[in-house]
């Protein structure tokens, strides 16, 4: 292979105009093809959006047109269909999350690449945020002591509308960054509790309680119908507790239509008055904030399809948080905790 990866995205939705597009157009040694989507106004969007970039009819013609790899944003319930078709034909994967609607699933889709020898990985952008990646250097330091409780939050006040479908509700769509945040950082869960609640069929508001094998407790709370958000994260440990307010920054500035190709170095980088703080009692002093990475994910992909590193999200882990997710619904249906 060249140095240069060629990669497609399939569907020019929120997710893969506004998440995915901007990344993959700013990487560097990736060269963004353009979508698989059949939509005549997604189309002109994604021609508006990226000058040259064509407008697929099908991952097979993508494939045909030299593509090296696909990244997959269309609705949860997709991505079992095209993750394998993509691996079929070869093509390197990267899944958005929800990985999948359940662990069964996962492991096929995780089985298959690795049988086939298809680089793929899943979308898991927020192990990229600055606030985890402070948390993460706070907690190899030893700035916090003993870790006692993880919280982390992702609460919306948005009384009015639905989670969004395409997510599979909020335990999936939110879920799948809270755990997957909590197993990277304090490691395999071995109990699950959870609670939740939704109308409508989508479960919009949940709460999960993990065990972890080294004796951390996390608390992860989603939702769409919280009034009064709470902290992004809590991490409470024996020499203190660290606690960032609101969300990193990177999700706004895409939204905004700003991408790592605009602002360079400037990428990423929390502003003072949102670093976290560190409290031990009453008073709580700023900690500097790491700069956020989602613009690292696409060139360490681009490195994984090219073969000189691994992928930047192992697909077992994926499969793991599923097993997790699924774990959770299990114990909200059933009110109990459920062994892992």
């Amino acid at each position: 292979m060249t140095a240069e990866v060629r990669l497609g995205l399939v569907g020019y939705g929120l997710g893969g105009r506004t998440f995915h597009a901007p990344l993959i157009a700013s990487a560097e040694g990736v060269r963004f093809l353009g979508a698989v989507t059949t939509s005549p106004q997604r189309q002109a969007c994604l021609r508006e959006d990226h000058p040259g970039a064509v407008a697929f009819a099908s991952l097979a013609e993508l494939a045909a047109a030299g593509a090296h790899a696909v990244s997959i944003s269309t609705p949860a319930a997709t991505h079992e269909r095209l993750a394998k078709e993509a691996i079929g034909l070869g093509l390197a994967v990267v899944v958005d999350k929800p990985f999948t609607l359940d662990a069964a699933t996962a492991r096929e889709i995780a089985t298959a690449a690795r049988d086939t020898g298809v680089p793929l990985t899943v979308y898991q952008n927020r192990r990229w945020d600055s606030d985890l990646l402070t948390l993460r250097r706070l907690v190899a330091d030893g700035t916090l002591g003993e870790v006692r409780r993880f919280e982390s939050r992702f609460e919306r006040w948005a009384p009015q509308r639905q989670p969004p479908a395409a997510g599979g509700g909020t335990l999936l769509d939110f879920g799948s960054h809270l755990v997957d945040q909590a197993l990277l950082v304090f490691g395999p869960a071995t109990r699950v509790h959870a609670e939740m609640r939704g109308d409508g069929g989508l479960d919009d508001d949940v709460f999960v309680a993990l065990h972890h094998a080294r004796g951390v407790e996390s608390h992860l709370w989603g939702s769409w119908r919280q009034g009064a958000p709470g902290p992004r994260l809590r991490v409470s440990g024996s020499l203190g507790a660290y606690v960032v307010d609101d969300l990193d920054g990177q999700e706004a500035a895409l939204k905004a239509g700003r991408s790592p190709a605009g602002l360079g170095e400037r990428w990423g980088v929390e502003p003072e008055p949102a670093w976290g703080r560190l409290y031990r009692g009453a008073t709580g002093a700023p900690v500097p904030s790491e700069r956020g990475r989602w613009d690292s994910f696409y060139p360490a992909f681009a490195a994984a399809v090219r073969g000189d590193a691994p992928v930047p999200v192992d697909p077992w882990d994926a499969v793991r948080a599923m097993e997790v997710l699924d774990a959770a619904r299990a114990a909200a249906t059933g009110g109990r905790t459920v062994p892992l």
